[in-house]
């Protein structure tokens, strides 16, 4: 599989975010991000706190539905959303569809002063449907303004400002939740990023259709299929989707688990939850720009064995890490949990497997851009989307079984460390060019696989 060589004088990839090319795409994306988090956490703070918004379900299964109604587009409409970003202009869709945020904002900020479950229900549908439209335009636009030289660069910064703005979301609907009126702040909070993400969708260059002629296939289940089929014709292509997915199932394991993990394992309160994101979050971010220092300029999937192997070691170690922590008589802060040594290791293990998903993930996207035909980039982009709710899915229902049946936290999370070290040695098996990639790069070797 032939990888590109480093491009004479490539820029650094902050160079991106002065390029008309780039920085628009950026904070449009970077707002979608942050929009959809912080109307689901504002969304969810709204249900667990506040009794004017109780409904016949309880809040856990609240939570749940929300989650689950926000996936839902990803299997529904992933393949139709394929098949728009190849066939049309993508900086076209991409303001339509920050157009269709302004209508969801608005109708949620409806939904959050009226203390409208429902109505607020179909918002946290039409985001999920907001984010499926734009995944495939969003990740097939790079490849058509960005060299191969700085495909690497340019996925890290994206995945940087999505995790940023993930964790940015998330902090900023629980602050606007705090006050007296935060329903209301918060949804005009959410009306207002979804003004400045259109404003700045109207700067993205013109992305010429790679297959204007395609016919749109509406039905999505034959369409779903198709994709599949699509990406299955290129084993290279079709294992790095799957390996994007495992990372998203690794991923959602910790990301749900932090709640109770605060509480019932390191003894802290809400903040030191949020602390835990926060960790995570930055983690990826910082890991996912390390990617252009460590590629050196081309797309190096020799980093995707490195990153799981530091997903397995940190996750294995913070199950360690984790046993004999003194017990707590009340609930910590942050400030009281930080001061505590012994937590240094946890939040440590935290940062370091995080930051190793980032080095996983980011080659592998890049990889997909470059070996993936432009003439149906967005449908295989698409079926990853599908591959990655079936997954986030599964590993629901699988640490959901594993805790039922009476696994503590910290076991099912080294479960899932351990099932990383699998799937690193079934992808390297299945395409060995992994591993060939990773001896070389270690070796500092340019030579390609």
């Amino acid at each position: 599989m032939p990888l590109p060589m480093p491009a004479p004088d490539r820029p650094n990839q902050f160079v991106l975010l002065g390029q008309r090319r780039f920085a628009p795409f950026f904070w449009t994306q970077f707002g979608g991000a942050g929009n959809d988090n912080l109307f689901k956490f504002a969304f969810t703070v709204l249900i667990a706190y506040r009794a004017e918004a109780g409904s016949a379900l309880s809040a856990g299964l609240m939570v749940n539905l929300i989650a689950g109604l926000y996936i839902l587009p990803f299997v529904l409409f992933s393949a139709t959303s394929g098949q728009l970003a190849d066939k049309f202009d993508k900086a076209v869709l991409m303001r339509r569809v920050k157009t269709l945020e302004i209508a969801i904002m608005l109708l949620a900020l409806w939904g959050f002063v009226a203390g409208s479950v429902p109505a607020l229900l179909a918002c946290a549908f039409g985001m999920g449907l907001h984010s499926t439209l734009f995944g495939p335009a969003k990740y097939a636009y790079l490849p058509q303004h960005l060299n191969p030289a700085e495909l690497t660069g340019g996925n890290g910064v994206t995945e940087m400002g999505t995790f940023v703005a993930i964790l940015l979301g998330n902090l900023a609907g629980g602050v606007l939740m705090a006050f007296d009126r935060g329903p209301l702040l918060a949804g005009l909070s959410c009306v207002g990023v979804a003004l400045l993400g259109w404003a700045a969708a109207r700067f993205i260059p013109a992305t010429p259709p790679v297959e204007p002629q395609l016919r749109i296939n509406w039905n999505p289940f034959t369409e779903t299929a198709r994709n599949l089929r699509l990406a299955g014709r290129d084993p290279v292509v079709l294992q790095a989707l799957l390996a994007i997915s495992w990372m998203w199932f690794y991923g959602v394991a910790f990301l749900t688990q932090f709640p109770v993990f605060a509480r019932h394992v390191l003894g802290g309160n809400e903040a030191v939850a949020s602390l835990l994101l926060a960790v995570f979050s930055v983690g990826v971010g910082l890991g996912s720009l390390a990617c252009e220092a460590l590629a050196r300029g081309r797309v190096e999937i020799g980093l995707v064995p490195l990153g799981a192997i530091g997903m397995t070691a940190f996750g294995a170690d913070l199950y360690f890490a984790t046993r004999g922590l003194p017990p707590v008589a009340a609930l910590q802060g942050v400030g009281a949990f930080v001061g505590d040594p012994a937590h240094w290791r946890v939040i440590a293990d935290l940062f370091l497997l995080s930051a190793s998903a980032g080095v996983y993930s980011v080659p592998l996207y890049a990889l997909i851009q470059h070996h993936t035909p432009v003439t149906h980039r967005a449908r295989v982009i698409a079926a990853n989307n599908i591959l990655n709710a079936i997954y986030m899915v599964v590993c629901s229902g699988y640490c959901a079984a594993l805790l039922v049946a009476g696994a503590s936290v910290p076991l099912v999370l080294l479960s899932v460390a351990l099932l990383n070290a699998l799937a690193g040695i079934w992808l390297v098996w299945r395409q060995p060019v992994y591993g060939r990639r990773f001896v070389a790069w270690l070796r500092r070797s340019p030579a390609a696989a």
